[in-house]
């Protein structure tokens, strides 16, 4: 698996949890879904993502998105 698709599984994963945990825990767990958003959109405009990051230190391998 590469950085790439690393990041966007994550960011998938963090928006259904959140969207579960909106459901059936609190409905503040939707603030999670909406940073996540707006954390995908600032990085597709300035390539900084502080989770491809984090995965590219333990060791997955580079895509070519987030280098």
């Amino acid at each position: 698996m590469t950085l790439d698709r690393a990041v966007m599984m994550f960011a998938g994963f963090m928006i259904l949890l959140s969207l579960a945990l909106g459901t059936w825990a609190s409905p503040w767990w939707y603030l999670l879904t909406a940073f996540v958003g707006l954390n995908m959109m600032q990085a597709s405009v300035t390539g900084f993502c502080p989770a491809a990051m984090l995965f590219k230190r333990i060791g997955i391998r580079p895509g070519t998105v987030f280098v």
